[in-house]
């Protein structure tokens, strides 16, 4: 006798059973199963299966079935809900798994109480927390990494120039989720840690969009001058985070050679911003509730980006040699660093470039890009300038230094 699965069922229907005891003693609830119902469901699923006879299991399957629609008939004219319905059914899943699987069977039956238990959080986050925009963004998100990306062609696309579309799409999947997952850090962060979270949570967006936009609100508040320029440099911390996930996605085994400039980007950026950050003052950052967690139309038209660098980089290549794609993505470089680098990797990894000559596209890439977001910066002025050129300069820098160091170039 399967002993074991048996003692599993029963622990989970006495755990689920908890749960809803609890929630039939709350006002206006009404319930017609409690902790005694919720373990016998368990433990005659679990009895089922050890008879090893199917017909048993679907018998006691459509018994429980038309006990919890005779039930749920009795009680809908005060409490339409039907979770308790639904959880005494899937109680009685868990004790028919727990005998062949029982590990399966505790850890769903943990996962069934913890949804049930949440019940208020969960009603307050969809109804107060979470937003409309949100919500649709989430759904697109879903969309894209579910839908859309399964379906694209898995080969390079011969019409198109050998361009990989699900490759175009992942990459494009991968900065949506990184988008959504800095403005949910800002929304759980608050408006406590004011532009310095914010302006990390935009550079996921655009960091030559969030230099600009700050520096215009740095003319207008010029006694936040040091939040904005710190926010402002903050928002250059996702390049490098973005171009490393890059590397990742399209051509990991150049990950190795890339982590050291990547991190010296990064750690000269946190250095530059710390001036900003120690003498910034107190910053109502601006409410979140309506913001969208990403930008749609900027991440597709990276994706657009993405396929005509890759495609004019290649037939450069072919047509003119290795310094004419070199110019092309240092040209590209100055509208989206990440499509310029993706398009290098992409080379690479289909062997039309060399590993040295990879780094030195990104680093181009890299360098363009700080141009443009030198001239952002001075839509806030002298002083925004001042304070925010030197490190977009030292992180540029830093990156060149570290590929020279390891021998990258």
């Amino acid at each position: 006798m399967p002993w074991l699965g048996i003692a599993v069922a029963g622990g989970a229907g006495l755990l689920i059973g908890l749960e809803r005891e609890r929630r039939k003693r709350q006002p206006g609830h009404v319930a017609f199963a409690g902790v005694r119902t919720f373990t016998l469901a368990a433990l005659a699923g679990a009895l089922a299966q050890a008879l090893d006879q199917p017909w048993i299991v679907a018998a006691g399957a459509l018994f429980l079935a038309a006990l919890i629609t005779l039930a749920y008939h009795r009680s809908s004219a005060v409490d339409s809900g039907t979770t308790s319905e639904l959880a005494l059914f899937v109680t009685y899943l868990i004790g028919v798994a727990a005998i062949a699987q029982p590990m399966l069977a505790a850890g769903v039956s943990v996962a069934v109480t913890a949804l049930l238990a949440s019940r208020p959080r969960l009603h307050a986050f969809a109804n107060e927390v979470l937003s409309p925009e949100e919500l649709r963004d989430g759904l697109v998100l879903a969309a894209s990494a579910l839908i859309v990306l399964p379906l694209a062609p898995a080969a390079p696309v011969d019409w198109l120039g050998g361009l990989d579309l699900r490759q175009v799409w992942g990459v494009v999947v991968l900065l949506l989720a990184i988008q959504a997952f800095g403005h949910v850090a800002l929304r759980v962060l608050g408006p406590r840690h004011g532009l310095a979270v914010s302006g990390f949570a935009s550079g996921f967006i655009t960091s030559t969009g969030t230099i600009a936009a700050y520096g215009l609100r740095a003319r207008q508040s010029p006694a936040q001058l040091d939040g904005y320029a710190a926010g402002a440099l903050l928002s250059c911390l996702p390049t490098f985070i973005q171009l490393g996930v890059l590397v990742v996605a399209l051509h990991p085994a150049a990950f190795a050679a890339s982590l050291p400039m990547l991190a010296a980007g990064l750690v000269a950026t946190v250095i530059a911003s710390l001036p900003g950050l120690v003498r910034r003052g107190s910053v109502q950052a601006e409410p979140t509730a309506r913001r969208r967690a990403f930008s749609l139309p900027a991440t597709v038209g990276f994706a657009l980006l993405l396929a005509g660098v890759t495609l004019a980089t290649r037939w450069l290549d072919s047509a003119l040699g290795a310094e004419a794609s070199l110019a092309a993505v240092a040209i590209a470089g100055f509208a989206d660093v990440h499509a310029a680098s993706a398009s290098a990797l992409s080379l690479a990894a289909s062997g039309e470039r060399a590993e040295g000559q990879l780094q030195l596209m990104m680093l181009l890439a890299i360098s363009t890009n700080t141009a443009s977001k030198l001239v952002a910066s001075l839509a806030g002025g002298r002083d925004y300038a001042v304070r925010v050129c030197p490190g977009l300069l030292l992180a540029a820098g830093a990156a060149w230094a570290a590929a020279f160091a390891t021998g990258s170039l």
